[in-house]
């Protein structure tokens, strides 16, 4: 890693996270999770763009933080947790997938492969209304 690469990336989405709890992949057109994902890679797609992030190779941690009304999510942090790490990874060969529907939202990524996620941070806080936080960090070399 040279000294001008960025180490981190950090946003905010509203609304709840996409849920990954069946067969069918998030990525898909009639996917019940297509809004979810959308609001996802637009925050994602903004937030790359404000401190020019590129997908990187290397290992990251993730750190979810949930805002749910009443203090209860309406997923559980493994669904969560596995959506966003779906989403976030990189869309550029899939098997079998037609991503055209998301237009150019299929290109953004944070990382190549979800399987860089070694480390994993979750929080939920109270709130008035559904949103969460996303925050990936560069840890160290593959």
């Amino acid at each position: 890693m040279s000294v001008n690469d960025v180490v981190e990336i950090a946003f905010d989405v509203p609304g709840w996270p996409p849920i990954k709890n069946e067969a069918l992949s998030l990525l898909s057109a009639n996917h019940q999770q297509h809004d979810r994902v959308r609001t996802l890679l637009e925050a994602a797609a903004i937030a790359s763009q404000a401190v020019a992030w590129t997908v990187t190779d290397r290992v990251v941690g993730l750190d979810v933080t949930v805002r749910a009304p009443l203090g209860r999510p309406a997923g559980d942090a493994t669904n969560y947790l596995g959506g966003i790490g779906d989403v976030l990874q990189d869309k550029s060969n899939p098997v079998n997938l037609d991503l055209s529907h998301l237009g150019p939202l299929q290109e953004v990524a944070l990382y190549l492969d979800d399987r860089q996620i070694t480390q994993v941070r979750y929080d939920v806080e109270p709130a008035d209304s559904p949103s969460y936080s996303v925050r990936v960090v560069v840890l160290r070399s593959p």
